[in-house]
């Protein structure tokens, strides 16, 4: 009955443990891991999530997208996952000229795949672009951070390029 009572401690403990390992946070990793929990005080709401929605925001800092490279397991089955996060925007489907001036600042991403005449808008700040069944061979996708009447906040496009490579699956069903 003891070994019983002790393995469920050590089982409880163990899943506490992962449950708080598992926990996320927006606060990029540099800066979490020069953080000490014994010197220094946990991280308001506010510097882990932004600003409050319920606010205008003086002097907002400009907007930046931040793009990481593709996924690279996934490259060889044809499929693209990119991730990218923003910083000083909060990305909704609000569109026009009337939200220019909302405070915190909107946007939204366009994604242009290989310089096709086409994109696409992506307001859901899922923040990973999905790709599948890509041809073999070199492609570009241009990120552009955009405001509500579609024109990208400056300096704020970013230029992903990978190879899919050769017998890559074409049908995976993703």
């Amino acid at each position: 009955m003891k070994r019983i009572a002790f393995l469920l401690i050590a089982f409880a403990i163990a899943f506490g443990v992962v449950g708080v390992l598992a926990q996320t946070s927006t606060v990029p990793k540099a800066e979490l891991a020069s953080l000490s929990p014994m010197e220094n005080p946990p991280l308001s709401a506010k510097d882990v999530r932004g600003a409050s929605p319920y606010l205008e925001i003086a002097n907002e800092p400009p907007p930046k997208l931040i793009v990481d490279e593709p996924l690279p397991n996934l490259l060889g089955i044809g499929v693209v996952w990119i991730q990218w996060r923003v910083e000083n925007v909060h990305i909704v489907p609000v569109f026009g000229k009337g939200a220019l001036n909302v405070s915190p600042r909107v946007g939204h991403l366009h994604i242009h795949v290989d310089e096709l005449p086409w994109l696409w808008a992506d307001v859901s700040d899922v923040n990973t672009i999905d790709l599948a069944d890509m041809p073999p061979g070199p492609h570009k996708i241009l990120i552009e951070l955009v405001n509500s009447n579609h024109e990208v906040f400056p300096g704020q496009s970013k230029l992903v390029t990978f190879t899919i490579p050769k017998g890559a699956a074409g049908s995976h069903g993703h």
